[in-house]
């Protein structure tokens, strides 16, 4: 069968017979890359917020998981598939589709906070965790936050809804990969989220994180290209960012 490929061209199926490796040993690395993937991005988070926080080993750490967790994916595409990197040009639109998509799940961050915030965030210790992380001083959370958009938001889709997306899909798992990328999504978040939030207010979050990345992982599915997806994920991650300053100064 054929299927669209990443730089949104059509190809015969990643399994036929005549790439390199064979068919039963490209699943098997799959697996091993989904694997090593999987447990470098929810490593890197515990160990850099959670058992060594601040400390220079930590952050070391934490960085390296973040080239980890972006190499495994280049290193696949180069030395497995054989093909050049792409800029998963969208070949087949979306991009509408993802800002609408986007601006109607900021909105419902948003109201989700307003509704709900108050009571289920602890302020204090939010408040309390940015300032020490330095977050109080305004052009060092800009700076944070143009990243977190701008770059992280764009290398998230590059891992979770394309590799991660495509390995699933490679390894057997079609019908469940889009939950499955919502999932893996999903986890490495939650360890990152109860640094700062209590335990109510992470469940609550989660919900609303594996709602968007099957979302996400689906526009992906569908035009195979980041862009739309990244559209969408930059907005909410706009908003959010905006709720944390608002969070921060106002306290």
């Amino acid at each position: 069968t054929d299927q669209w490929s990443f730089d949104g061209r059509m190809t015969s199926n990643l399994s036929t017979s005549h790439e390199h490796p064979s068919a039963p040993s490209r699943r098997l690395l799959a697996a091993v890359f989904l694997g090593l993937l999987l447990f470098s991005a929810s490593f890197g988070t515990w160990i850099g917020l959670w058992r060594l926080p601040g400390q220079p080993l930590g952050r070391c750490l934490y960085f390296f998981a973040k080239v980890w967790l972006v190499g495994l994916p280049i290193v696949w595409r180069l030395l497995i598939e054989r093909r050049p990197l792409s800029y998963s040009p969208p070949r087949h639109g979306g991009l509408l589709v993802g800002v609408v998509l986007g601006l109607g799940m900021s909105l419902l961050v948003w109201l989700a906070y307003v509704v709900l915030g108050t009571r289920l965030l602890d302020v204090d210790t939010f408040v309390r965790m940015g300032r020490a992380n330095g977050f109080s001083v305004w052009y060092v959370y800009l700076s944070g936050a143009v990243f977190w958009i701008t770059v992280n938001s764009l290398l998230e889709e590059m891992v979770w809804r394309w590799f991660v997306v495509e390995r699933l899909e490679e390894i057997g798992l079609r019908s469940s990969a889009l939950w499955c990328s919502a999932l893996g999504f999903t986890i490495h978040h939650i360890v990152a989220l109860r640094v700062y939030c209590s335990w109510s207010a992470t469940l609550l979050c989660a919900l609303g994180i594996f709602a968007a990345g099957a979302i996400w992982s689906a526009l992906y599915r569908r035009y195979r290209s980041v862009w739309p997806g990244y559209l969408s994920h930059a907005l909410v991650d706009v908003t959010v960012f905006v709720i944390g300053w608002w969070l921060i100064r106002g306290a």
